[in-house]
């Protein structure tokens, strides 16, 4: 059993929400936890990197598929719709991974200072095998985290050093267009950020624009290109998403998450949730209390 995965394990088993999810004191940094092969998992991804400790996955993005092991990283580069799976997991032998968010501040700074790299990749999904130098910062960053009172004073660095690591990579030319200051990514990025504080309500295209820097013409152009989804459909899988939350882990009734995600009539979000996850929200809700009643 290598040390990271061992300090995975510890953090995980510890702090694991009925999800599997266990935040970090250092924001943006947590660990999974599963215990047995999961359903498809819907989500738009924020930029990324995985370490995988154990067990497997697959991510699907577009007409991509991803399959990803035990010492393997998966790094997502862009607000991409994704569906993933555990795909190997028992209680004996969990799912467990490191999973840190990408800050475009840091790549900024960082991506200024070291030198060009190569064409970027053309995908915003990747998986390969775990450099070393990552795993290294990685195992620092869980160790300092059983020492509270470090946390504040000494994560900076690491997280830092955990950028400058993945960035000095092979998939370093994608990671760098999250930061240049200038670039359609990072204005993009800044459009998304709103989408996600605002999904229940309408936002206005000129708002985004606004927030992007860029004209309606070039936000509708870029943002599909980094998102492969228009504004409008990226805010309606955000709406979804929610409302399959509230009812699988709040117990919502199907009504009531569609009205508090932002949907003014519960045909419409019926429609739009079958075509999403493929199923009507009532059989995810039958589904949830069998489940809860089964526990």
């Amino acid at each position: 059993m290598t040390d990271l995965l061992e300090a995975v394990r510890r953090h995980a088993e510890t702090h694991a929400d009925s999800h599997g999810a266990a935040p970090t004191p250092i924001q943006g940094l947590r660990t999974m936890r599963v215990t047995a092969p999961s359903p498809l998992i819907h989500d738009i991804a924020r930029p990324m990197v995985c370490l995988v400790q154990q067990g497997a996955k697959r991510v699907t993005t577009g007409a991509r598929t991803v399959d990803f092991a035990a010492g393997d990283s998966l790094l997502v580069m862009g607000h991409v719709p994704t569906v993933s799976q555990v795909t190997r997991a028992s209680p004996a032998t969990p799912y467990l991974s490191l999973v840190m968010e990408l800050d475009p501040a840091t790549i900024a700074e960082l991506g200024g200072q070291m030198e060009t790299p190569g064409a970027p990749s053309g995908s915003p999904v990747q998986a390969d095998p775990t450099e070393a130098e990552v795993t290294d910062a990685a195992l620092r960053l869980m160790r300092l985290i059983e020492r509270p009172a470090a946390v504040s004073l000494l994560s900076g660095q690491l997280v830092r050093e955990m950028h400058y690591w993945l960035l000095a990579g092979r998939h370093g030319a994608a990671i760098r267009a999250l930061g240049w200051p200038d670039g359609h990514v990072r204005k993009v990025g800044r459009a998304v950020a709103l989408l996600r504080e605002r999904y229940d309500r309408r936002v206005p295209a000129e708002t985004l624009a606004e927030a992007a820097g860029m004209s309606l013409a070039s936000l509708h152009r870029h943002f599909r290109a980094a998102t492969s989804l228009s504004p409008l459909q990226f805010q309606k899988q955000l709406r979804l998403i929610e409302a399959k939350r509230l009812m699988l882990s709040e117990g919502a009734s199907a009504s009531a998450a569609a009205f508090q995600v932002g949907y003014e009539s519960v045909p419409q979000f019926t429609r739009e949730y079958g075509r999403l996850f493929g199923s009507p929200p009532v059989r995810d809700v039958e589904a949830a209390k069998a489940a809860a009643r089964a526990a």
